[in-house]
């Protein structure tokens, strides 16, 4: 296989995977970035007052949603059966009285490299009066386990074949029907198509002699992007999952010579 990194941003990486690609292989490495890499999450919430209009389950499972700063050198993953320590498990603290809208930035941390990604998240509105603490536990898990600890989305496409005939008759006539991403005053630029899998999907079949979108039975190349939802980087997140990928290589190749 050969990489070539196509775009890069803060919360997005997207490269092109060539020489023939097998897709099996393609897509473990989307399921081990999306369902193997370890990220932080609140996974209990302890009520000492709550006398909002919300059930102590609807705001334990807001927080238990939020989406946590990661940082996976500073803690283990907890194994079943051990007991809470500093390792593994970290606290938070909420308190707050009404009237006012209670915020993911009231969310007091005893950690301050693990906080909400989107700190103006709301939890619950409090009337005058209301009340609300409670304690919130957090630890890394894995997205294969619940949604929560899940760091992204991984996913790939078939790159196609795209011709484009920008000196045709009919340009004139189909040119507005084209995704406007994709224009470029009375031309289109087909690098815009394969930039998106649904900018592919909106220009197929409306005009074959002026955009054609072929795909090979065995495909050439495949685009691969990372979206993260910012307890990690794109960079982190493959980093993350190559180590625990191979990992699990390691014990498997362990478990073939106790066979």
């Amino acid at each position: 296989m050969k990489l070539k990194l196509l775009d890069k941003k803060k919360d997005r990486t997207t490269f092109e995977v060539t020489k023939k690609p097998q897709v099996g292989y393609i897509n473990t490495l989307r399921r081990v970035f999306t369902h193997e890499v370890p990220i932080m999450a609140v996974s209990k919430v302890e009520f000492k007052q709550n006398t909002s209009a919300l059930y102590d389950e609807v705001i334990a499972h807001r927080l238990g949603m939020l989406a946590l700063k990661t940082d996976l050198k500073s803690y283990n993953i907890p194994k079943k059966g051990d007991e809470e320590s500093a390792a593994t498990h970290l606290k938070m603290t909420l308190k707050a009285t009404g009237p006012k809208t209670v915020y993911a930035s009231d969310i007091k941390s005893k950690d301050s490299k693990i906080v909400p990604v989107h700190p103006e998240t709301p939890v619950v509105k409090l009337l005058e009066g209301q009340e609300i603490e409670l304690t919130a536990t957090a630890h890394l898990g894995y997205g294969k386990e619940h949604a929560k600890w899940n760091a992204g989305l991984a996913h790939y496409y078939f790159k196609p074949k795209i011709t484009v005939n920008n000196k045709s008759a009919k340009l004139r006539d189909f040119i507005e029907k084209y995704p406007s991403q994709v224009r470029k005053k009375d031309s289109i630029d087909p690098e815009k198509i394969l930039s998106a899998p649904e900018l592919i999907d909106a220009c197929a079949d409306i005009n074959d002699e002026i955009v054609k979108i072929e795909y090979s039975e065995e495909p050439e190349e495949i685009i691969f992007r990372i979206e993260s939802w910012g307890q990690l980087t794109p960079d982190q997140i493959i980093e993350a999952g190559i180590d625990e990928y191979n990992s699990q290589l390691d014990e498997f190749k362990k478990l073939l010579k106790d066979i």
